[in-house]
């Protein structure tokens, strides 16, 4: 685990960028030291204690879960039942969540617990966190949350990781809970009333989803504007389409930023225009105002997943403040559902924006001189050699299955567990398939970057005297060229295009300074 500034829970609200940091191994864990917020978060399970004391009904305390909260439990059985809801949840399938993503259900979780409206432990708290610095995650199977009554069924595996039971990744390698906690000489915990469901009865999994996507999702959008940049070079287009003045015409704030990021790479050269070509075709003209609906929307879904990383989602709420027990409906992940639906409909027109710009610089009929399929092979080997044809053809497919999962997963509601959880929010789902459509938009993006570097280059051979290349975009070129040697014979590409796939994942180019 990295040594940096430690992202401190239990003080200032987290951010997408602290879940990110943790999830990705640049940050450690600390629970905030404040008398305060060790106090905020006893007095709930302080007063629940007192409650069972005086035989107080709670619901997943001393009743069955959801449809079964009729079920009173026998006080001699009331605590075991949090042992049964971490077992009978244990029926994930599909694959499982990355390392990186573990770590960020984790934290996430460990944010709402912290809200202190929860009724757990100060010890749940620190062992969540001896888990992210040990780099000790659960092996969560990614399928079987509906979203509410949140993300049961995987956080089941956060909680059978405190407990000792099913399998881990320790610092990479999968070994079974009881074996890491023997090897760490400490007990598994034992989980007191109402834990369990804390743990397991939030949104926890699809908003740790959700802030990787967000991350991932706001690089692409820089980043398509600078291939927007670089293609314009290579098809020698109009760079007038990005002027201020037409944006001040019609002021939607992240358009308008979108086109000054364009516009910026294209000063540092010499703005391409071609007199006997007034109007480039939408992929180049209206890239602005494809990429900025992705940016104007940003603000508004960070707001929506920040609000949600940092509130108590679960139920019942437990306020130890105010001695009050408050059943409702926090685990409902709506608005991280209506983000990923959001979010991958805009990232999957990026796919579709960058794809076409790709088929203008492929296609003689419309790159302006450039060769066909970008091959940089000359003479009579140019009859032979193929270019950038089948990554076409590929980045073509990419985009067709990202847009055919932007489908909204929201509104396909199922009624589950005897109609007691009759309006579910299927978050989590949403936010698996926004993942998809990231990883698909990536790969068309990892090939239109290298489309466009060679097209700009071969540009730069037709026109050598031109100064049509400068600033941040010739070193961007540049330093791409420094790892893709440009195509002049037909060679597989696929392992160049996972590689700048996992460097666009990476967010390794450093893209437009605020100041600009």
């Amino acid at each position: 685990m990295t040594t940096s500034t430690p992202v401190i829970i239990g003080e200032a609200a987290l951010t997408i960028e602290d879940v990110c940091r943790v999830a990705g191994g640049r940050a450690p864990v600390a629970l905030s030291q404040a008398p305060s917020f060790r106090a905020r978060v006893t007095k709930g399970a302080a007063f629940l204690d007192r409650l069972l004391e005086e035989d107080g009904r709670i619901y997943g305390v001393t009743t069955g879960y959801g449809d079964s909260c009729t079920v009173d439990i026998p006080a001699d059985l009331v605590e075991e039942l949090p042992l049964h809801l971490t077992r009978f949840h244990g029926c994930g399938l599909g694959a499982h969540l990355s390392a990186e993503l573990a770590r960020a259900v984790l934290v996430t979780r460990l944010a709402s617990l912290a809200a202190g409206y929860s009724g757990v432990r100060w010890e749940i708290l620190e062992r969540l966190v001896l888990f992210l610095n040990e780099d000790i995650v659960p092996l969560i199977p990614a399928e079987g949350s509906v979203g509410a009554s949140g993300d049961l069924t995987p956080l089941s595996y956060v909680a059978a990781l405190l407990i000792g039971e099913r399998n881990a990744l320790w610092k990479g390698r999968q070994v079974p809970a009881a074996d890491i906690h023997a090897a760490l000489g400490m007990e598994p915990l034992h989980l007191r009333p109402k834990e369990g469901l804390a743990i397991m009865n939030g949104t926890a999994v699809m908003t740790a989803l959700m802030c990787e996507a967000f991350k991932r999702a706001d690089y692409l959008a820089r980043l398509a504007a600078r291939l927007t940049a670089l293609t314009t070079v290579a098809i020698a287009g109009n760079g007038f389409h990005f002027d201020s003045r037409l944006f001040e015409a019609k002021p939607h704030p992240g358009q308008g930023q979108i086109a000054s990021w364009i516009r910026s790479d294209l000063a540092s050269g010499e703005p391409p225009r071609n007199p006997a070509r007034l109007q480039d075709r939408y992929s180049i003209r209206c890239a602005p105002h494809v990429i900025g609906v992705l940016q104007d929307s940003l603000p508004w879904m960070r707001q929506f997943l920040e609000t949600e990383l940092n509130s108590a989602n679960d139920n019942p709420i437990i306020d130890g403040e105010g001695e009050h027990v408050l059943h409702g409906g926090h685990f409902y992940g709506g608005h991280v559902a209506f983000v990923a639906d959001s979010l991958k409909n805009c990232v999957a027109n990026l796919a579709d924006l960058l794809d076409r710009q790709m088929a203008l610089l492929v296609d003689t009929k419309f790159n302006h001189g450039l060769p066909a399929n970008l091959s940089g092979a000359t003479g009579a080997r140019a009859a032979i050699n193929h270019g950038f044809k089948a990554v076409q053809i590929g980045a073509s497919a990419w985009t067709a299955e990202a847009l055919k999962l932007t489908m909204p997963a929201s509104v396909f509601s199922r009624s589950t567990e005897c109609h007691n959880q009759d309006k579910v929010s299927m978050g989590t789902i949403a936010a698996r398939d926004c993942l998809r459509v990231l990883q698909l938009t990536e790969q068309v993006t990892a090939a239109q970057l290298l489309a466009s570097v060679q097209g700009a280059a071969l540009r730069q051979t037709m026109t050598p005297e031109e100064k049509i290349l400068g600033g941040d975009l010739k070193q961007f070129l540049e330093e791409v060229r420094s790892r893709y040697t440009l195509l002049e014979e037909d060679r597989p590409l696929e392992e160049e295009l996972r590689q700048f796939t996992a460097l666009i994942q990476e967010a390794h180019w450093p893209l437009y300074e605020e100041t600009k």
